[in-house]
């Protein structure tokens, strides 16, 4: 009898472990070049577990994160600096985002004249842009070094 009620736990509490991890998946991204740059991981501990109502799930790459499910919002610290581009450029709370709307409605959103450089990529159908980008300007207006800035195509000098 002990023998039957050992087994019926057991059995209970894989059931109860797979059902648990079949709730959330792994979302599986790449680490950019400069993941392991010391500001990202200051940023990391800082990211909010919701955008709106898309919930943070786990990562499977350093200095990245991820809302929604299906994703909805991805993160990722460290990637390479954009050079000057003719891609639209706009400041929120005082951090300069260059946004590429190419593959829409995934908009590839990267800061600009910030180093270590941020990118979000945002399913527009499902999340408004606005929310990540100011939540992660916040975090990064004071930590992450201005190297340059957006200027307007007219006062570029050619």
């Amino acid at each position: 009898m002990a023998r039957t009620r050992t087994t019926v736990a057991l059995t209970l509490l894989i059931a109860g472990a797979a059902a648990l991890s079949g709730c959330s998946s792994t979302v599986a991204l790449e680490p950019a070049p400069g993941a392991d740059d010391p500001r990202c991981a200051e940023v990391m501990v800082r990211l909010p577990d919701d955008l709106g109502d898309q919930h943070r799930r786990w990562t499977d790459a350093q200095s990245t994160a991820a809302w929604g499910d299906p994703t909805t919002v991805q993160f990722a610290c460290g990637v390479p600096p954009l050079g000057p581009s003719t891609l639209p450029c706009v400041t929120v709370d005082g951090v300069d985002w260059v946004v590429d709307d190419s593959r829409a409605p995934l908009y590839r959103i990267t800061t600009y004249g910030r180093e270590p450089a941020v990118q979000l990529i945002v399913d527009y159908d499902e999340v408004s842009s606005s929310g990540p980008v100011s939540a992660v300007s916040r975090l990064i207006t004071q930590r992450f070094e201005v190297t340059a800035q957006c200027v307007a195509a007219s006062d570029v000098v050619p």
